[in-house]
């Protein structure tokens, strides 16, 4: 049941067998007896004799020579096609019209299960577990109709295979089970193949022609000599590939690695080439010599896309990799940041614009609140900013910023407005996605040099498949679509994947940080947005926005806040911080505004303070990430004993605070890191002008 001796000795040149042999016999026979006549009686036959047996000699051996069977050339690359066929690591079956296995190779026996001795299982049972039941069986349906098909499923262990059927002639139907990317052929498994593989069936040329991957026949030393429909298409740029060397079709780049997988095929019994048709087409050529000839099988699978995709998801992984490492360097430098900040403006209370050392003291503050905005870009792109989301409409609000992007582009440069018909809205923070179209159109502005347009397009798209993008993966569903194209020098395509790198710039020294394009990406994915962006040289830049379409009501205006109370700086304020420097900072500040201040170190400190204290606390400031109890952690327990109690956060990003949290991030106030005087006594005052007054707590509640 395995493969069968392909080609027989009735493909002939010449005459056909049958009578012809009986007449050439006759020749033979009348032949022999006219030699005897003569050799008899040579006197009477003469000369005449003699020449009369030598025709019909040599007419008997001609008609002989002509109806001998002998394979033809066309039988000889048949069976050269065939054995590539039953020698591959593709596993290939052919069925008769009743779903009968009729012809198979060693690699279907392989993945069925079966010895070679016994009768190999029907296709649709090749393959056991739940995983492929389902698709074999659409399979098997499509094969009883006569049609094509073909489907990739996923086996145990991860392994991707894909499945396909063709109709071949006679009523039967070649099934194939191709790996997505096959794995090395081991050094066992190459020493197990065989020396000799029986060459295959007769009229299965099929097999060769409909295979759902590259195969071709080629000589040692990488000539193409016969090679089916995906094998070509895979070098169409190169045009004919018949009896033209391999590398010949490939980059020059590629024809050392060419030479070496052709000498190691003849050496270790086959070999795989990882070869680069050119930037975006990769594949896999497995390569093994024909064991009854001096031939190579080439088998060639596409690996184009699934590297595309491997590519996109690395470097998704990389961004948010980088992302979490700046998160996390932020949120300590912020705490940094704070303390110098604040002693600065301390100090310059003291030394006023006349003083002789108002000059550094002002120095230091300008660049510590330089390197603020810094590390508020860098938490920009780690995606751990506060955020401020409402809905919003693109088009009014690109509109209103489009002023300003007016004013920031030089003379040459137009802006023009694009937008589609009824956009939907958003959910988003308004002052974020204006940073973002900002930063994108001072890079289109840079990248104009000599002038041209800059154009914001805005559309309604509905994304129907899930989409890979460097940024992650778009799910399906309705998104809001904005595009800044600019007609400029274009991005080179090594560039592109490094584009959203923090401090990754073209831009010479000094003229950029590098951060524009990583805040716009960080910006565009804490909103739950993605950002891609599309470009060649010469021919300009697109930049697309995909926005997620708010789905819900809008929300109505907010209720008008209970009037303020007089603050006459006699409230009572618990700080919790565990940065002792910050803490100091803080307390001081609240303490000069007439605040009185109650100090902790941690959540569990202030817990205590908390059930110690029977008077009224006005208002709780707690850091975020702190040992053994956190803020949000803290803030729960202190609301079972003093409900009514206002809360800020503060912290170096957004992420941390609320992310044990059960309550609404909007609903919740936030001190972002760093921050100063004016800062922290503004939003002091704004909570406590808007918190109701707290209720006095007696001892029995606060021991309890």
């Amino acid at each position: 049941m395995t493969a069968v001796r392909l080609v027989s000795y009735n493909d002939s040149y010449g005459l056909p067998g049958g009578a012809w042999r009986w007449v050439a016999l006759a020749l033979f026979l009348v032949a022999v007896a006219v030699a005897g006549l003569v050799i008899a009686m040579p006197a009477q036959a003469g000369w005449l004799g003699v020449g009369l047996v030598t025709g019909l000699g040599a007419m008997a051996a001609l008609v002989f020579y002509a109806i001998w069977p002998r394979a033809s050339i066309g039988a000889v690359k048949a069976r050269h096609i065939a054995e590539a066929a039953t020698r591959a690591n593709i596993a290939w079956a052919v069925t008769n019209s009743d779903g009968a296995i009729v012809h198979c190779n060693d690699a279907y026996r392989q993945i069925a299960g079966s010895r070679e001795r016994d009768a190999p299982p029907p296709a649709q049972l090749a393959l056991g577990g739940e995983t492929s039941a389902a698709m074999l069986y659409r399979l098997n349906r499509r094969a009883s109709t006569r049609q094509s098909h073909e489907e990739m499923f996923e086996l145990p262990g991860g392994f991707e295979m894909l499945g396909a059927v063709r109709p071949l002639s006679d009523g039967r139907t070649g099934w194939w089970f191709t790996p997505r990317i096959a794995a090395p052929k081991s050094a066992a498994a190459a020493a197990a193949v065989p020396e000799k593989v029986p060459v295959a069936f007769a009229g299965h040329t099929a097999l060769f022609q409909e295979a759902p991957i590259g195969i071709a026949i080629a000589e040692r030393d990488g000539t193409i000599r016969e090679a089916n429909k995906p094998f070509r298409e895979f070098f169409a740029n190169a045009g004919e590939i018949k009896d033209r060397p391999l590398r010949d079709l490939a980059p020059q780049s590629e024809t050392t690695a060419i030479d070496e997988a052709l000498a190691r095929a003849e050496m270790e019994n086959g070999t795989i080439l990882t070869l680069h048709a050119s930037a975006d087409r990769l594949a896999e050529i497995h390569l093994r010599p024909l064991a009854r000839s001096d031939g190579l099988a080439l088998y060639l699978i596409d690996v184009s896309e699934q590297k595309a995709l491997e590519t996109k998801f690395a470097q998704s992984q990389k961004m948010q990799a980088v992302g979490q490492l700046a998160g996390g360097v932020a949120h300590d430098f912020n705490n940094l940041l704070t303390v110098i900040i604040g002693n600065c403006e301390f100090l310059l209370m003291r030394h006023t614009a006349g003083d002789p050392s108002f000059r550094e003291i002002n120095e230091v503050h300008q660049n510590a609140l330089r390197a603020a905005t810094l590390v508020g870009q860098l938490l920009a792109f780690s995606r751990k900013q506060t955020l401020q989301p409402r809905v919003l409409m693109l088009r009014q609000v690109i509109g209103e910023l489009a002023q300003l992007l007016r004013r920031l582009l030089r003379e040459g440069i137009e802006l023009t407005l694009d937008h589609g018909v009824d956009v939907w809205s958003v959910r988003a923070d308004e002052t974020q996605i204006s940073n973002a179209l900002i930063n994108l159109v001072v890079n289109a502005r840079d990248a104009m040099p000599k002038g041209g347009t800059v154009t914001i397009a805005t559309r309604n798209e509905t994304i129907t498949r899930a989409t890979p993008l460097a940024s992650g993966v778009m799910a399906p569903g309705e998104y809001v679509c904005i595009e800044v194209r600019d007609t400029g020098i274009g991005i080179p395509k090594d560039n592109v994947e490094k584009i959203f790198d923090p401090f990754f710039t073209t831009k010479p020294v000094g003229q950029g940080t590098g951060l524009g394009l990583a805040t716009v990406y960080g910006i565009i994915r804490q909103t739950g947005g993605f950002v891609s962006v599309e470009s060649e040289v010469g021919r300009g830049t697109v930049f697309r926005i995909h926005l997620p379409r708010y789905q819900g009501e809008l929300i109505p205006a907010a209720t008008e806040p209970p009037p303020p109370r007089d603050i006459t700086g006699q409230d009572t304020i618990l700080l919790v911080e565990d940065e002792e420097a910050v803490r100091s900072f803080a307390a001081r500040a609240l303490k000069l505004r007439g605040y009185n201040v109650l100090e902790a170190s941690g959540g569990e400190e202030a817990l205590e303070l908390v059930r110690r204290h029977t008077a009224v606390i006005h208002l709780l400031i707690t850091d975020v990430v702190m040992p053994n109890m956190d803020g949000p952690t803290l803030v729960r327990a202190v609301r079972r004993l003093r409900p009514d109690m206002a809360v800020i956060f503060m912290s170096g990003y957004a992420e941390e605070a609320f992310r044990r949290n059960d309550e609404n991030a909007a609903e919740l106030h936030f001190l972002a890191k760093p921050f100063g005087l004016k800062q922290l006594a503004a939003k002091v005052k704004d909570v406590l002008s808007q918190a109701p007054s707290p209720k006095p707590v007696n001892e029995t509640t606060a021991a309890n």
